[in-house]
């Protein structure tokens, strides 16, 4: 089974499907020799995205899935920016921005928000939500709804979820 590598994917994901990959994981963050261990490794892998043990590990995350794919024998065809981000991720074509953390802080979950303005969104248009915690059910759920979506940590412990419709 072929799972393409980006910094969205999840270590069980990665490890399933390229067994081989675990020693250059290992290898680039050494804190992941815990692996080894089954009961670790079941906990670990499932909640860590190749993203978080970049950061871990203090390495450049474009620069491991770059390793990653290579030793896994995948192209380098689906690009990154230096970010981190998908290269479908263009800053002109955010269409509307929302901080879903004052909301959050006033009972109001942002998911109608989202859907609303996503469901406005031409082809190639994103929407780019800001939380200060990775928001996985409500990728999920606009993955589920057929929307393109990419996740990035960025400064102060926020992340950035861009919610694209696919160009046509």
């Amino acid at each position: 089974m072929s799972v393409p590598i980006t910094p969205e994917t999840r270590l069980d994901a990665l490890l399933g499907a390229y067994p081989a990959l675990e020693e250059t994981l290992i290898g680039a963050v050494p804190a992941f020799e815990k692996l080894r261990n089954p009961v670790l490794r079941q906990v670990v892998a499932r909640s860590t995205t190749l993203e978080q043990a970049a950061r871990l590990g203090g390495i450049n995350v474009v620069e491991m899935v770059r390793a990653l794919r290579t030793a896994a024998g995948q192209e380098q065809t689906s690009g990154l920016s230096d970010a981190g981000l998908p290269d479908w991720v263009s800053e002109g074509a955010v269409r509307k921005e929302i901080d879903a953390d004052p909301m959050l802080a006033r009972g109001v979950h942002p998911i109608g928000l989202v859907r609303e303005a996503a469901a406005a969104l031409a082809p190639g248009e994103m929407v780019r939500l800001l939380t200060s915690f990775r928001p996985e059910p409500l990728i999920e759920t606009m993955r589920r709804s057929g929307f393109t979506v990419a996740c990035l940590e960025i400064p102060a412990g926020r992340y950035a979820t861009y919610v694209g419709r696919a160009k046509a």
